[in-house]
């Protein structure tokens, strides 16, 4: 969402017609989940813009309503509250997702997954299965290290080398197959590539025989990506330049319905 402008009245309506203060709070928890969870009164105000006498106001509602709380050292962490609700938008975006994956599913013959970036792993909200009798599944709600995966490296090419190698770090980098990229470089080299070429291939590094390509999905509210994925003899090289173009343009329809805030997606 837009960053709050610095004006100090709560009680003013933005141009779009909106509450000020609801707007702001919302910022505001934004703005800890950009940090890491938990922030300073001081800290908001430096990145917000905003007054700390505001700040603190709005922060006391947060944490009345369960959405942050106020650790023992005196700064403020997202409160598990949000939980439920993350939990739920979850779920949410999986079905607004599965009429764009079963498209892909009817192009490409091909299994289709929607993933997101939660934390240091990957999670998959949503899945349309292909018709083949030989098809992958992977279980909705599946959490998986990104290293390993098409969805992973799609979403993960779009922060910085820095961010990932920390990423890579905490999360380590075990092999899933003799294929997987299990180097903090490796891993940064083929994450080049997906930058240079727009989308991630997994060539059997989370499962032997099995081929999956990914993109991500522009201007997500969350970092997501799209993938297909099926046996290594069917998402071939040649099948590769045939795929590709329909999940950009999937991943495309897919943002600009997201970014609706005046309807649900298809």
């Amino acid at each position: 969402m837009p960053r709050s402008s610095a004006s100090t009245t709560d009680t003013a309506r933005p141009a779009g017609g909106g509450v000020q203060s609801l707007e702001r709070a919302f910022d505001l928890l934004e703005r800890m989940a950009d940090a890491g969870g938990e922030v300073g009164l001081s800290e908001l105000s430096a990145s917000s813009g905003l007054p700390l006498p505001t700040i603190h106001r709005l922060m006391r509602t947060l944490v009345t309503c369960g959405y942050v709380r106020q650790q023992p050292n005196r700064r403020y962490a997202l409160g598990p509250r949000l939980i439920r609700l993350g939990e739920s938008a979850s779920r949410l975006l999986g079905t607004w997702a599965r009429p764009y994956l079963a498209r892909l599913v009817e192009e490409t013959g091909e299994t289709a997954n929607m993933a997101l970036l939660d934390g240091d792993e990957i999670v998959y909200v949503a899945q349309v299965p292909s018709k083949h009798s030989m098809r992958m599944f992977t279980e909705v709600g599946r959490r998986v290290l990104p290293h390993s995966t098409g969805v992973g490296k799609a979403l993960l090419a779009g922060f910085p080398d820095d961010e990932v190698r920390a990423l890579l770090h905490r999360t380590g980098m075990p092999a899933a197959t003799d294929r997987t990229i299990t180097t903090p470089d490796g891993f940064l080299a083929a994450l080049q590539d997906v930058r240079g070429q727009g989308y991630a291939v997994d060539d059997n590094e989370q499962e032997i025989g099995v081929r999956c390509l990914a993109v991500p999905v522009p201007g997500s509210p969350t970092p997501a990506a799209v993938s297909i994925s099926g046996p290594a003899g069917r998402v071939t090289e040649a099948a590769t330049a045939t795929i590709v173009p329909v999940l950009r343009e999937v991943a495309a329809e897919l943002s600009q319905a997201l970014s609706n805030p005046g309807g649900t997606p298809a």
